[in-house]
């Protein structure tokens, strides 16, 4: 209920002015001009009233006190109005008028500035005019007015537009908290469809990037599988190699080591023969023959072991060319095509030159023009690349020039080492021959000649296949780094074997051509990169986000068009019921006072047009509160239908002031008897009542009195014998407005 209201500054309230509203019915009476009905207008302000001629003003400047000869003016207007928020029981049952605040008092206050600024408080603190709104709406005091009829206005109901008719009815059914719940719902709805797009839009932006991230993945993945493939092809045959190569230098330093020991023990024992047989002179001779076959052999021997060397050089050298130049195989063989057909030509140039009966002539100048026609081809179709080709080509053809070479080099040394053992042989055997006895002894001596020659061949193979093995631990190495670079370290991580696996060596040399296919298709697949993996990751699981919020977003939009549902069916369902309820306390309060007929109101479906208050002027609109304001939706507007008794009506407008001032009074009452505000205002609404209609006016507010606090400005001396605190409002010549107040029941015991 209501329990004071503090003015200050507002209008002709200059000096600060509390008026105490202890009573059900407070009565405020006063002379013209007075400033009475500037109470009225200080409720509106307070409540936040926005249309500046509702309370009788152009600009927001006039509401504040202008001075006079004997007061300065003001700087500032405040209302105040204080409400009592118990509980409405004695014993603490009920409820509280403001069920979200937990005071036990509760303020509401505005002010204005002559800048034009404004501010609205609650209990002190600083709020927002939708913060008013919302908290004046939970205790059923609206925006509209319903429930403070000023002067003049007494029948504003009944000339007001069927659409303002219905926002005061709606009001005064307490359905503006439904509306504010609604217009929060749709706003809310409003910015999720605007996040669904917004949602939306990202998935559709985002889609392309995660194909494409898709496709990188997909290649990433694909040579990561070759990868890992390679890296389990490499570990079996790395494993399987490094065990055969050292199987395999093992067992040719252990044979190398067999045969230099025999070979050691051969020359010594013919070293020894050699010595007891230096004294013969003709022994002596065959001996120096015998030395001298030794040292050419030796030397044969030494230059064919040098030479093996060199070529175990040259054909590893030759293989590492070899396999560079594999993939420029088709120049190969088109340099080789053109070496073929240019030796084809000088042969067919040899014999045109060898034949008597051919025409040298003719054929010559066939050749000329071939030669020309092969040139023409290889200047055109040779690649930019033949200087590296060529290199390539320079050097096998020069190494394989060297290894045929050596190989002859090696075939005359094999030649040239049988001769000097066959020389060294017949020297031994005239030396046996010269000396018949010992017979067995040379022949000895013979077969270790043999073995001799057996064991230093043997000793040149041996070298030539360690040189060889050591190439290939060379180029072993060279495999694993480059591997290494391909397939990482797990290419390298296997167990060494204890033995090596009993196959032919042609699986294994499978195994290396396996083995190079798979380093050519990683090399063209591609590496990955864990950055673009990491991203496509990113990528999918914000898009997954963004589907879960479409998706919540969907829920939450699909939840408020269902409270959206229930409020229209709570607001049609609510304000179905007050308006028959309305319409019974209509008719009733319709026929008290007229004495017969009736009055109801009815639903019009009107086209939807601009009503009156929008073109008033409004002051103190705070940023943001046009998106508060109740949104202006076409429903039918209510109309009046009455029906006067023993005269025909057809038109509101066809009632006198009387008639229309009685049917306002019944319909305002009606409406404060379906849902009461917590208090009722009502400005002069009596002033054009005769005496009879007064006081059926004044039984009237006694009853209304039981459910709302009332509040009215009068001139009626019924309507004032009904008030239990009377408030007189007097002016004097300083332009100021002051309060003289009594207590009737104080007064009843002072008069006794």
């Amino acid at each position: 209920m209501l329990k004071r209201l503090e003015i200050a500054g507002f209008k002709s309230f200059a000096r600060k002015t509390v008026l105490d509203f202890s009573s059900a019915t407070t009565a405020i009476v006063g002379p013209n001009g007075s400033g009475k009905s500037n109470v009225a207008e200080a409720f509106r302000f307070a409540l936040g009233e926005q249309s500046m001629k509702s309370m009788r003003g152009k600009r927001s400047e006039d509401l504040i006190f202008a001075g006079s000869h004997a007061t300065a003016r003001a700087n500032r207007a405040a209302v105040t109005i204080i409400f009592d928020n118990e509980t409405r029981t004695a014993n603490g049952g009920g409820s509280r008028l403001f069920p979200k605040l937990e005071f036990d008092e509760v303020s509401i206050e505005r002010a204005v500035f002559r800048d034009g600024s404004s501010e609205y408080l609650i209990n002190g603190s600083k709020v927002r005019l939708r913060d008013v709104q919302e908290l004046l709406a939970s205790a059923n005091i609206g925006e509209t007015g319903h429930h403070i009829i000023s002067q003049g206005e007494a029948d504003r109901i009944l000339l007001a537009h069927p659409r303002e008719r219905r926002a005061m009815l709606e009001d005064a059914l307490g359905l503006k908290a439904f509306e504010f719940r609604k217009q929060d719902a749709e706003r809310k709805l409003e910015k999720t469809d605007a996040n669904v797009r917004e949602v939306e839009s990202l998935r559709r932006e985002i889609a392309p990037h995660i194909r494409f991230l898709k496709k990188q993945v997909e290649r990433i993945e694909r040579a990561e599988s070759l990868i890992e493939e390679l890296a389990i092809a490499c570990q079996t045959y790395f494993a399987i190699e490094e065990k055969y190569v050292e199987v395999e230098q093992k067992e040719a330093a252990r044979m190398r080591a067999a045969s230099a020991e025999k070979l050691a023990h051969a020359t010594k024992a013919l070293t020894d023969f050699d010595e007891r047989t230096t004294h013969d002179t003709e022994g002596m001779k065959l001996a120096q023959r015998i030395r001298d076959a030794e040292r050419e052999v030796d030397r044969a021997t030494a230059e064919r072991s040098a030479l093996g060397r060199e070529l175990g050089r040259i054909e590893g050298a030759l293989e590492g060319a070899k396999r560079r130049g594999r993939n420029m195989q088709q120049a190969n063989d088109v340099r080789v095509t053109r070496e073929d057909l240019q030796a084809l030509q000088d042969l067919a140039q040899e014999h045109a030159s060898l034949d008597d009966h051919a025409n040298p002539a003719a054929l010559l100048a066939a050749l000329r023009s071939l030669r020309g026609a092969i040139s023409a081809f290889f200047t055109k179709h040779v690649h930019a690349d033949e200087d590296i080709l060529q290199d390539e080509e320079q050097l096998v053809h020069s190494l394989t020039r060297e290894q045929e070479i050596a190989l002859a080099k090696d075939a005359e040394l094999a030649v040239r080492i049988d001769e000097s053992r066959t020389a060294l042989m017949k020297a031994r055997e005239a030396s046996m021959a010269h000396d018949e006895t010992g017979r067995e002894e040379r022949h000895h001596i013979l077969q270790l000649a043999e073995e001799k020659a057996r064991e230093e061949a043997a000793l040149v193979r041996l070298d030539a296949r360690l040189q060889e093995l050591s190439y290939l631990s060379t180029s072993l190495e060279h495999e694993r780094a480059e591997v290494l670079a391909l397939a990482g370290s797990r290419a390298l991580s296997y167990t060494p074997l204890v033995e090596l696996p009993q196959e032919p060596r042609q699986v294994q040399l499978d195994r290396k051509r396996t083995l190079e296919r798979l380093k050519i298709r990683v090399e063209e697949a591609g590496g990955g990169s864990e950055d673009v993996k990491k991203e496509y990751e990113e990528a999918v699981a914000r898009e997954e986000f963004l589907a879960r919020e479409l998706e919540d977003l969907a829920s939450s939009s699909a939840g408020l068009r269902a409270l959206i549902d229930e409020l229209d069916t709570e607001l049609t369902r609510t304000f179905s019921e007050g308006l028959a309820s309305v319409n019974t306390s209509f008719g009733e309060f319709f026929s008290l006072m007229f004495g017969g007929g009736g009055a109801k109101l009815v639903l019009e479906d009107l086209a939807p047009a601009i009503s009156e208050s929008e073109d008033e002027d409004v002051f103190d609109t705070e940023e943001g509160d046009e998106a508060f304001a109740p949104q202006k939706r076409f429903k039918p507007g209510i109309d009046i239908s009455v029906h006067l008794p023993k005269k025909r009506v057809q038109s509101l407008l066809q009632l006198s002031g009387g008639e229309r001032a009685l049917t306002s009074i019944a319909l305002i009452f009606a409406m404060s008897q379906v849902n009461p505000p917590p208090f009722l205002i009502l400005d002069e609404t009596d002033a054009a009542l005769d005496e009879a209609n007064s006081r059926r006016y004044g039984d009237m507010i006694e009853s209304l009195a039981k459910k709302s606090q009332l509040i009215v400005i009068s001139h009626n001396r019924e309507t004032m014998s009904r008030a239990g605190i009377l408030y007189g409002v007097t002016m004097g010549s300083d332009g100021v407005s002051k309060l003289l107040s009594i207590k009737f029941d104080e007064a009843t015991q002072v008069a006794k």
